[in-house]
């Protein structure tokens, strides 16, 4: 029976644990916030590998540096009383090995006391110069982004005035349509014209060539019913006349 409840136990804490897995793998409104910048330089420590926030704990939440010294005291106390503990019950004893340890951390803080300055100064100027070569790509992508909106911008500018393109395309449509309407229409009215004009000439001709057939007949028809004598006599009348009309014209001439 207990064999069963531990076993249920364990399950349960196990899908707890699957549940609270699951839920951090989803995507939260923290993951979402932006960044901190990297700061450009370390927190204070004490003896070299002790970070300050460990000696000021109790600060934040009290507000009194009294709380501070105490946990100050606490660390302290807790390490010498750690060591004492260690040496008296010879958990850890002192050998050769400790003064060799101790020899080599004299020399390692020396170094770093020596040439930590010289260090730090190259490796910051290393860290500046990547931080410079990181802005100039920054700034280069900026740009870029920047350039990249406004042409987004220019292009939803011409796509509002798209509307506007495609009105002036409709009318140019519409004129080129009225344009062609009225094209066939004037040459309609000239075929339909030059139609008429035809049957007015033809009208004219055939009311002509009648008139002409008319005239022919008529003086064909006139030619025939006179004869050779009256003709004679027609002859003689028109030079007599023309002779009388010769005598007049010269005695006005003399007078």
């Amino acid at each position: 029976m207990l064999s069963r409840l531990v076993f249920v136990s364990g399950t349960h804490l196990f899908n707890l644990f699957l549940v609270q897995a699951s839920r951090g793998l989803h995507t939260s409104s923290q993951c979402l916030a932006p960044m901190p910048p990297m700061p450009e330089h370390g927190g204070k420590v004490r003896h070299g590998i002790f970070p300050e926030e460990l000696f000021q704990l109790l600060y934040p939440k009290t507000g009194v540096t009294e709380c501070s010294n105490i946990t100050f005291s606490l660390f302290y106390m807790l390490g010498t009383g750690l060591l004492v503990y260690l040496l008296s019950k010879e958990i850890y004893v002192i050998n050769h090995e400790t003064y060799a340890g101790l020899a080599m951390l004299s020399v390692i803080v020396y170094g770093v006391k020596k040439f930590g300055p010289q260090v730090a100064a190259y490796a910051d100027q290393l860290n500046d110069e990547k931080l410079a070569k990181a802005q100039v790509v920054k700034d280069l992508t900026l740009n870029s982004m920047t350039e990249s909106i406004e042409n987004e911008k220019k292009e939803q500018w011409r796509t509002e005035g798209r509307s506007l393109l495609f009105d002036a395309k409709r009318n140019n449509v519409a004129m080129l349509l009225e344009t062609n309407y009225r094209e066939r229409l004037h040459m309609v009215t000239n075929e339909v014209k030059r139609r008429l004009d035809y049957h007015v000439a033809l009208q004219n001709l055939k009311r002509r060539m009648e008139q002409e057939h008319m005239i022919n007949w008529v003086e064909m028809s006139v030619v025939s019913t006179i004869s050779p004598q009256p003709e004679k006599e027609s002859i003689t009348k028109c030079i007599s006349d023309l002779k009388a009309l010769a005598k007049t014209s010269q005695a006005k001439a003399t007078v």
